[in-house]
């Protein structure tokens, strides 16, 4: 349990570092390079858009075109 809270941990700051704004894009190269892991999330959002977002904690990603990421933040 602590391996994947501390996993969870790390995704989160790696986001929270490229999305200062609350919205912004980034590249999967970028977020690979800092040690982010794809498999570690805590919840999944799909909209009525049919878009889907990732979420940990409150930041979350989507996929867009040509390995691009669209970062979010939640308002809590």
């Amino acid at each position: 349990m602590r391996n994947v809270n501390n996993k969870l941990r790390k995704n989160y700051r790696i986001l929270g570092a490229l999305n200062v704004e609350g919205k912004s894009k980034t590249t999967r190269a970028k977020l690979l390079s800092k040690g982010f892991d794809f498999e570690f999330f805590t919840n999944i959002l799909n909209t009525k858009t049919g878009n889907t977002y990732y979420f940990i904690y409150d930041q979350g990603y989507m996929a867009l075109e040509n390995d691009y990421f669209m970062l979010v933040k939640k308002d809590i």
